[in-house]
């Protein structure tokens, strides 16, 4: 018997459909699905594991935080016992009776690590197939990538599973002896407890980095002049000066403006614009963050239509199309796709096909591309924005470059250069299909050098220079490759580590005083830690055990010794470390000034019951408190209610943030409760008048005689 493993249960199941010769049997090892069927003339039987069946961790004696030493973490044996025991005992139990196995794991050093750790499980109940190994890979869950995967079988790469262990210790040995030292320099246990991790931190400093330079940002005032011209249509220019330093030369050209403007020039330039290049993980992470679905929802969700069989393989570097692709293949069931079969239709009418081409090209996994037919009925809403997004990036790549026309129009009055410019598109080729973001059309009156126009207003706007902005999940996950933080995979992850922790909130992301406080603090302590470059160095050495240059256990142990050095810096830093990062807190938890007192109020809790509360650092003097919700990361926003003067704060969990203030005496929200209550009362009289017509009906429809029919 042929036993065949694969990382999850749909997809175990996928595979043997489209290999079976034949009816699937289904079949169950307690609560372990598996499909058994005929290949090739051999018995198969296909069964799918929940991701790692090994979880990595430390023996049971360093599990008190407040006891063990973290630095003893440094050195200690990591254990891998089985994390998913059912599904254990499933693959151990069909071992038994098999006499090969094929490993059918996610092609990446993550699921080749899932695909040997189950083979320590295979090899463990029989041994006798340590000889009888081999690898199916794949991009795509699809007839004709499987059937051609399975027909070209290769070896397990150690060197890549390796590579995959080698983080995975790693991230393990940072994450936990940074993580308990820090929370025990700050006495914060329990679900209080602050992380480190080796991507988490530095991913964190940058962000802390940045809104360092917004606070220190020193704003400088400048003026624009704006007047309105009429040709038919009112439309507004600018003076050709764009911002003036100083406000008497704005007033002066203000002043020299006469009531007609006179057209002096007018210029015209077409512009061309390429169709983007196929999507890999990072650009298409970034198209997603860009039409509102955040990284980590979204490499989520490209993950489930992916072992639905509906688009490729999502975690890849590559950006050039295979040429074994067959796009007319692809393009013909996409005809029957909502809001783009016709477009699809187009392109396979219009002759040879040529797709863009991005810098990166890989051997992997090709760029992300659809492999199937999906329908907006059989999608639920986010899943259907993500298979669209990926679909017409796909059309696009087959697509013409759009043309565009740019005008400039100058004009003068009273001896002032005033301008303008519009743009409008002539040939919307790729853009057709590939709407995001694309700006409307800014057109322009027709006008001849010469013309003169009536100006019909004109208005002086002071504004000032504006700080570095904040970065979004989009355009961090780029800054991340490109400092060689994290992986394709991991990103996405990393990012929402941050949010979970309280290190950040909103997006663009806001990092909080507790998040300040942290980056801060390593970075003074702990720079290497802080920093990008020894992150990128490991990922470098990872990709040389991955090529088989250098070996796992030398990795592992080049970074504890790294560490044991960071270790000594910040033991000999504690009380400094904690200083920083409980004044971040502090901050946090200061919500605003007590209308009675003056005092600050402060986030409290009930000793017994640990619940959260307003109160005020006046106490025992003052004994002014308010309630807070209980769940969700409160941040304090510096502003008062303009109903009550009370201090309001945002609240992050549930569906979405909310505004609030924390009196609940206000008088908007009192007026808000009202109407609340007129709405349900509203709401319930007009039930109680259906029912009472509807029964009314039903006692007339009862009286009603019955007519007889001859």
């Amino acid at each position: 018997m042929r036993l065949i493993i694969s990382e999850k249960a749909n997809t175990a199941k996928k595979v043997a459909q489209f290999l079976a010769e034949g009816k699937v049997k289904e079949g169950k090892h307690r609560s372990v699905p598996h499909h058994t069927f005929d290949w090739n003339g051999e018995e198969t039987v296909s069964v799918g594991l929940k991701g790692h069946v090994l979880n990595p961790e430390y023996p049971e004696e360093y599990s008190n935080w407040q006891k063990v030493e973290p630095r003893e973490l440094i050195d200690a044996e990591i254990l891998k016992p089985v994390s998913e025991k059912g599904v254990a005992q499933a693959v151990q139990s069909l071992s038994k009776k098999a006499d090969r196995v094929v490993i059918a794991t996610d092609f990446d050093r993550e699921g080749e690590l899932i695909g040997v750790e189950a083979l320590s499980l295979v090899f463990e109940a029989n041994p006798k197939l340590m000889d009888h190994v081999e690898r199916a890979r794949f991009s795509a869950l699809t007839k004709a990538e499987i059937t051609n995967a399975f027909d070209n079988l290769v070896e397990v790469s150690r060197e890549l599973a390796d590579a995959g262990e080698a983080r995975q210790d790693i991230d393990l040995i940072w994450g936990a002896t940074l993580t308990r030292w820090v929370s025990r320099a700050t006495k914060r246990y329990g679900s209080a407890f602050l992380s480190v991790g080796r991507v988490q931190s530095p991913t964190l400093a940058l962000i802390a980095e940045r809104e360092r330079e917004r606070r220190a940002f020193v704003a400088e005032p400048y003026w624009e002049l704006e007047a309105t011209l009429r040709n038919g249509e009112p439309f507004p220019v600018r003076h050709a000066t764009g911002r003036f330093k100083e406000e008497p030369a704005v007033r002066r050209a203000l002043e020299n403006l006469t009531d007609t403007a006179t057209v002096t020039e007018i210029k015209e330039k077409s512009a061309t614009r390429p169709p983007p290049a196929p999507f890999n993980t990072t650009a298409f992470l970034t198209a997603a963050a860009n039409i509102g679905i955040s990284p980590s929802r979204a490499a989520r969700l490209a993950e489930d239509l992916y072992t639905d069989g509906y688009v490729s393989y999502p975690r890849t570097d590559n950006t050039v199309y295979p040429q074994s692709l067959d796009m007319r293949e692809i393009l013909g069931y996409l005809k029957g796709v909502e809001g783009v079969g016709q477009y699809a239709e187009k392109l396979l009418k219009g002759g040879e096909l040529k797709p863009t081409r991005g810098k990166k090209q890989t051997t992997d996994h090709p760029p992300i591309y659809p492999t199937g037919r999906a329908s907006k009925k059989a999608l639920r809403d986010d899943q259907w924005k993500i298979y669209q997004l990926i679909v017409r990036r796909f059309l696009a790549t087959l697509s013409g470059p759009s043309k565009n026309l740019r005008t400039t129009l100058r004009f003068d009055s009273g001896g002032e250069t005033l301008t303008t410019r519009g743009t409008i598109v002539t040939e919307e080729g790729w853009l057709e299909i590939y709407r995001y973001g694309r700006r409307p059309d800014e057109e322009l009156p027709s006008l001849q050098e010469g013309d003169e126009l009536a100006l019909i207003g004109a208005e002086i706007f002071a504004k000032e220079t504006q700080p570095p902005g904040r970065y979004g999940q989009g355009r961090l996950i780029n800054v991340m490759e490109d400092l060689g933080l994290g992986t394709k995979a991991t990103r996405p992850n990393i990012i929402q580590n941050l949010y979970d922790r309280g290190y950040v909130h909103d997006d663009p992301l806001v990092p909080t005083e507790k998040g300040m406080g942290v980056a801060k603090a390593l970075t003074d302590f702990a720079s290497e830690i802080a920093s990008h470059e020894m992150t990128a160095e490991l990922e470098r050495s990872m990709d040389a055990i991955s090529e088989g240059r250098i070996s796992k256990d030398s990795v592992v142990d080049e970074s504890r010794d790294v560490l044991r050095r960071v270790y000594e810096h910040l033991q000999s830093s504690e009380e400094k470390f904690a200083d920083i990062v409980w004044e971040g807190i502090r901050t946090d938890e200061t919500l605003g000034k007590c209308p009675e007192s003056g005092h600050d109020l402060i986030i409290r809790r009930n000793r017994k019951s640990r619940k959260r509360f307003v109160g005020c650092t006046g106490y025992p003097d003052c004994r002014v408190t308010y309630p807070l919700p209980q769940r969700g990361e409160i941040i304090p926003l510096g502003t008062t209610c303009d109903a009550c003067g009370s201090p309001e704060i945002k609240v992050l969990g549930g569906k979405r943030p909310w505004i609030t203030c924390i009196n609940m005496d206000c008088p908007k929200k009192q007026e808000q409760r009202e109407q609340k209550e007129q709405r349900e009362a509203a709401e319930k009289e007009q039930t109680a008048k259906q029912e009472e017509g509807s029964e009314a009906a039903s006692r007339e429809s009862a009286q009603e005689p019955v007519k007889s029919t001859t």
